[in-house]
């Protein structure tokens, strides 16, 4: 059992991330008051959408942390879940059941699902005025292609996207566009996303996440100091931030947690330090909605005097098998999307790919990640390019039998 105590020193970061909380951290400084409950009461199918979104964030989570082990990872399944959701309004039949179902909606009608993606992009967006929260979505499309005009709208009606079309027989400038989208949502943060277009591809869909938050109580700098990490692979020195204060602080037999609001507080970062000598790698993998609400609900306010490394990390992962394991198949491979184009049985998710950022100091932490949805052709005509530019040889004959009639070389092509 990890005894009570007055000294955390954090020498593992383990889990961040921005999380809704109703608790505070007071601060004498701290100049408005700290938000105890949302600003109204949420909507069964906001509600019913929260509980989906938290069960698929432990369930991609989970499926990630299994297959990076010892490695840094830091992931936005909300953007994912947007991206998959915004895509999900165009499949039709098992499709749009195995997305569903692997986003964990169970058995929720599309539009009550598509409510609850825009009431909670809403509420997100304009809780805490003193933290940036930024969600932003796009769809770029092959420019002359028969997409449904409703699929369209429906983009632009529950997610906000802009919806763009594009000469992708350019595609110097679709990279333009698709990565200066994405740098401009992430203020800079997430510059590129592709390196290529694939000739097939015949749409993008894109979901940005943008965070800003100030500690409640932030880290005095004239106490960082250069102090031992115990990292993966060996001892680290890293920028080690020190602060005392009153904070939200959980324990268990497994581990010590702290919860650092930003803001009003509507924002906060819960941070998982595995007992010494314990396995981080076993705290990851028990995270689930259950263990997670049970932390939450037990966060008690303690003098703590906190150490905590400056982080400033980038990350990448391709996701098409991660949500293949959480039984979304037909999207990669034999899809149904006839609900975005009258071609639609010849469509299927190529790309699925999250681009990620962090970074936390003492004044607080910045937070930024794209996911892109690539859709190609899976019937597209393969073109090969035959430029007889050089020498060659030539064979006339006749086909059936087979008769050789002429056989000729070229070396140079004589004037008409």
């Amino acid at each position: 059992m990890i005894r009570r105590k007055r000294h955390l020193v954090l020498g593992a970061l383990c889990f961040a991330a921005a999380c809704h909380s109703s608790g505070l951290e007071p601060q004498p400084s701290t100049p408005s008051a700290a938000r105890t409950s949302l600003p109204r009461a949420l909507t069964p199918a906001e509600l019913s959408l929260l509980s989906a979104s938290n069960a698929f964030s432990f369930a991609l989570w989970n499926r990630i942390n299994t297959a990076q082990a010892d490695s840094n990872i830091f992931v936005s399944p909300l953007s994912v879940s947007f991206a998959l959701g915004m895509t999900m309004n165009g499949a039709a039949g098992q499709t749009f059941d195995e997305m569903r179902s692997a986003l964990q909606l169970g058995t929720t009608p599309l539009a009550s699902i598509d409510s609850g993606y825009r009431s909670l992009i809403s509420l997100l967006t304009t809780l805490d005025p003193a933290t940036t929260m930024e969600i932003a979505s796009s769809i770029w499309y092959r420019d002359g292609f028969p997409f449904t005009q409703s699929f369209l709208n429906d983009a632009s009606s529950y997610f906000g996207a802009q919806v763009s079309p594009l000469n992708f027989d350019d595609p110097a400038n679709v990279l333009s566009k698709v990565n200066g989208w994405a740098n401009d949502r992430t203020h800079g943060r997430i510059p590129k996303v592709l390196d290529s277009v694939d000739p097939a591809t015949v749409m993008y869909l894109m979901n940005a996440i943008y965070f800003k938050g100030v500690w409640r109580g932030r880290f005095d700098s004239t106490q960082t100091k250069p102090a031992a990490f115990h990292a993966v692979g060996g001892d680290q020195t890293v920028p080690m931030m020190h602060r005392d204060s009153l904070t939200l602080y959980a324990e268990t037999p497994t581990y010590q947690a702290v919860d650092l609001p930003y803001g009003d507080s509507s924002f906060t970062m819960t941070v998982l330090l595995p007992e010494a000598g314990a396995s981080v790698e076993s705290l990851a993998a028990s995270l689930t909605p259950t263990a997670w609400q049970s932390l939450t609900s037990s966060f008690v306010a303690r003098e703590v005097a906190l150490d905590f490394p400056r982080v400033t990390l980038s990350w990448k992962r391709d996701l098409v098998d991660d949500m293949k394991a959480l039984g979304m198949h037909a999207a990669f491979e034999n899809a149904d999307f006839t609900r975005m184009s009258s071609r639609g049985r010849e469509l299927a998710i190529s790309l699925l790919q999250q681009n990620a950022f962090v970074k936390i100091d003492e004044q607080g932490t910045e937070a930024a990640a794209v996911t892109t949805v690539g859709i190609t052709l899976t019937a597209l005509p393969q073109v090969t390019v035959v430029r007889v530019d050089h020498p060659f040889i030539i064979v006339i004959r006749e086909r059936l039998s087979g008769t050789i009639l002429f056989m000729g070389k070229i070396v140079r092509i004589s004037a008409v």
